[in-house]
């Protein structure tokens, strides 16, 4: 009892979410007899679940799962009021993928994304999303030099494209998916150190079960990007028909780019088959982009 005190809380010196993971597991078992990782594994990082196997606190039942070394010590350890909460919200799958499910708008918009990509192919989608489209950036294009427009292009897609990471990414779902594989792969290297075979079945287990986390964490990043093609790739058929199809004045294909100098086209290989609109246009977006995520303090890197 004494021995199983001091291990719960060494656990609880290293976070309240440690003796949390451990109640969840405590009520799991007191409910089935037995616990397995796939029981738990939307309440508990497999970081966690290591912990309490390496404390000793959580053994193997001969294959058959995993029990508690000593129930009745635990749950004095934790007391009650945390034993019965943990029961109250073990097994709620409305977790962490809840964050990532595609709407009905999101899948309308992939859908529409995909449909513009044929603008690039066929003369006639990009003729009507380009005509649409310059129905807006004509009058513009009227006054201001077509390096201007490419600009102000530069300037809204990059404001669209921050503001759309900062609402849509939920880069701290997206943290506990990597630390969960981060977790799984330092374990996985410890084992092979200590030449645990069962150590090394079980991790593979684990690492097949969260061949799902990482779909989730595709679904989370891919979702903003949708919105973001669906305005970025309009303005690119814009440009591109506009320079295909021959609607700028010859005068207005003569201008400076840094690092490259004067270019007489706007279809002139600037880096090898980069043309120089598409450079132009990247330099502005990339530079833009930066600033902004800056004064808004998006975060758009996964956080723990």
């Amino acid at each position: 009892m004494a021995r199983t005190a001091q291990k719960v809380e060494s656990l609880a010196s290293e976070g309240e979410d440690m003796t949390d993971a451990l109640a969840t597991v405590l009520a799991v078992a007191e409910e089935q007899g037995t616990v397995s990782w796939a029981d738990v594994s939307d309440d508990l990082t497999s970081g966690q679940w290591g912990r309490l196997i390496e404390k000793g606190l959580l053994v193997d039942a001969d294959g058959a799962g995993f029990v508690l070394s000593d129930p009745d010590g635990i749950r004095d350890a934790l007391g009650e009021d945390s034993v019965e909460a943990a029961a109250a919200t073990s097994g709620d799958s409305d977790g962490d993928d809840e964050g990532v499910n595609w709407t009905s708008y999101d899948k309308g918009a992939a859908l529409v994304t995909v449909g513009l990509f044929a603008g690039y192919m066929q003369q006639d989608v990009r003729a009507l999303v380009g005509g649409t489209i310059d129905i807006v950036l004509g009058p513009l294009n009227d006054v201001v030099p077509f390096y201007v427009v490419i600009l102000v292009l530069a300037i809204m897609t990059g404001l669209w494209s921050t503001l759309l990471q900062d609402n849509l990414m939920d880069s701290e779902v997206m943290g506990k998916y990597q630390e969960k594989m981060q977790d799984l792969q330092d374990r996985r290297e410890a084992a092979k150190e200590r030449g645990d075979d069962e150590a090394l079945d079980e991790i593979q287990q684990e690492q097949m079960e969260a061949m799902g986390d990482q779909l989730g964490m595709f679904k989370a990043q891919f979702r903003p990007m949708v919105w973001i093609m669906l305005l970025t790739i309009p303005a690119f058929l814009w440009m591109y028909w506009m320079i295909r199809d021959g609607h700028i004045e010859a005068a207005e294909t003569v201008m400076v780019l840094p690092l490259v100098g004067e270019v007489s086209n706007w279809q002139q290989g600037v880096l090898g088959p980069l043309q120089a609109w598409i450079l132009w246009y990247f330099l502005c977006s990339l530079g833009f982009s930066q600033l902004l995520r800056k004064a808004l303090n998006v975060q758009t890197s996964p956080t723990g």
